[in-house]
């Protein structure tokens, strides 16, 4: 990823020339733009544009979608209502309609923009139905499983010492403004950061899913991404972490699961979107062990955009002169050359889960090392169905893949780590049937036949993943 600075501002995630569309669902966004410009119903092509999206498993594009339904009979209403109502609306339909043409799952998933425009169609909602909250990690964590977080034990002075330095260095970063402010502000700004980020690093037990090494990966992006100061979102990250070191010291074990989830949410938010580079490593890892990936490549600068742009008006031109060359998967279109390499890497990485499926229900044989090589595979099957639109399919490799990686940590943890997990690696046998249903859903895309949506594997493999299995 690189430092925010030294991108440039038009863009908000690469394009993926090679992503696979939902001409349904663009179809219906142009007829409900044309409906609201001539003041007219909007809801019923919104809402056949949700239903395409769910279809194709882009299920952070159909909440969007889904908050536009709502809000539209807003802007058709009451005079009073619209006046408000419609500038946010059709901002957010506008932009919303262009990002689909992109294309680009993770985009669609952590974009600050969508988000923005999320946030803002739910502040008119709030106002007929008080009590709901917004929040981007629930844009960007649709239907992921997010494994339970623990607070590691550690001695109450120590615990004290570190809250007391915490909160010292906290103060300057709330304060401070990105891109303002002295020479002489700015230092005193990054030796707090630097403090911070020596606290988490302290506070870090040795279990992977402890909370601090989240913190401390997520402080680290931020920092990367030049986000840490002046972002409201990473004022609230290092304000909730100081009332979750504030648990910390009372004894509490389990790190909230909202506290949790956004940082999460914002750890991968950049990475989504401009990928990753050999120096993010550690951070990328990280995201592994939650069921997140990245593509790796240097990304965020101006050639990188140029040259993906120019892969997609050449992808559109070729499809453009030869309609042979789309594939329909339902209400997926996809590029028959990206079609048949999501194939070759999909039949591979199947092979290979299945048969470590088998291998783990024979405890005498488990290997740690095969866990991990697994959930490798299952990342890989991921990605490229990410890539190629398959969102249904990328959802359940993602969630086998972090399976798969709770189990490999559970086979090399300590007696110390295992005498305070809370929750158990999810069970052989769910990973296997999780196997199988992917595999049954690749033949149908080989066979050029829609996936079906993977709820009842997906939901077996959350309940594993969030509440044990083994």
């Amino acid at each position: 990823m690189t430092p925010q600075s030294a991108a440039p501002v038009s863009f908000d995630a690469l394009p993926n020339p090679r992503g696979g569309a939902v001409r349904p669902a663009e179809l219906a966004l142009a007829e409900a733009l044309l409906a609201f410009e001539q003041h007219s119903e909007s809801t019923s092509a919104l809402l056949r544009a949700s239903h395409a999206l769910r279809g194709a498993g882009w299920l952070s594009a159909q909440r969007f979608a889904d908050a536009l339904v709502r809000v539209s009979p807003l802007v058709e209403g009451d005079p009073v209502d619209a006046l408000s109502a419609r500038p946010v609306f059709g901002a957010a339909l506008r932009d919303f309609r262009a990002a689909l043409e992109r294309h680009n799952l993770r985009e669609l998933s952590c974009s600050p923009v969508l988000f923005d425009h999320y946030r803002a169609l739910g502040t008119h909602l709030s106002e007929h139905t008080p009590g709901s909250t917004i929040a981007f990690e629930d844009l960007a964590l649709t239907a992921r499983p997010v494994p339970p977080v623990s607070l590691h034990t550690q001695p109450a002075d120590q615990l004290a010492h570190l809250r007391a330095r915490y909160e010292r260095a906290l103060l300057p970063v709330l304060r401070s403004q990105a891109n303002t402010g002295s020479a002489t502000a700015l230092a005193v700004t990054n030796a707090a950061l630097d403090e911070l980020d020596a606290v988490f690093g302290e506070l870090a037990g040795p279990d992977p899913y402890d909370f601090w090494r989240l913190a401390k990966a997520c402080a680290k992006a931020l920092r990367v991404s030049g986000r840490a100061t002046g972002e409201t979102d990473a004022r609230r990250f290092y304000a909730r972490c100081n009332l979750a070191l504030a648990d910390h010291a009372r004894g509490i074990e389990l790190a909230p699961r909202s506290l949790v989830r956004a940082t999460l949410a914002l750890l991968w938010r950049d990475y989504a979107l401009f990928g990753a580079a050999a120096e993010d490593a550690d951070q990328v890892e990280v995201l592994h062990d939650y069921g997140l990936t990245v593509d790796w490549h240097v990304a965020g600068t101006q050639a990188s955009e140029m040259l993906w742009e120019a892969g997609a008006v050449q992808a559109q031109a070729i499809s453009a002169s030869r309609s042979a060359l789309t594939r329909e998967l339902g209400v997926l279109a996809v590029n028959v050359n990206a079609y048949e390499d999501f194939l070759q890497t999909a039949d591979a990485s199947i092979s290979a889960l299945t048969e470590h499926a088998r291998a783990a229900d024979q405890p005498e044989k488990a290997d740690p090392s095969e866990a991990l090589q697994a959930g490798d595979a299952a990342y890989r099957l991921g990605s490229a169905a990410c890539a190629l639109g398959l969102g249904h399919v990328a959802l359940l490799a993602d969630a086998l893949g972090l399976a798969w990686r709770r189990r490999a940590h559970a086979g090399v943890s300590t007696p110390a780590v295992r005498a305070h997990v809370i929750v158990g690696a999810p069970a052989a046998s769910t990973l296997e049937q999780a196997a199988e249903a992917l595999r049954a859903t690749l033949h149908k895309v080989a066979a050029g036949v829609a996936p079906p949506g993977g709820g009842t594997a997906l939901a077996a493999l959350t309940r594993s993943i969030e509440q044990g299995g083994a």
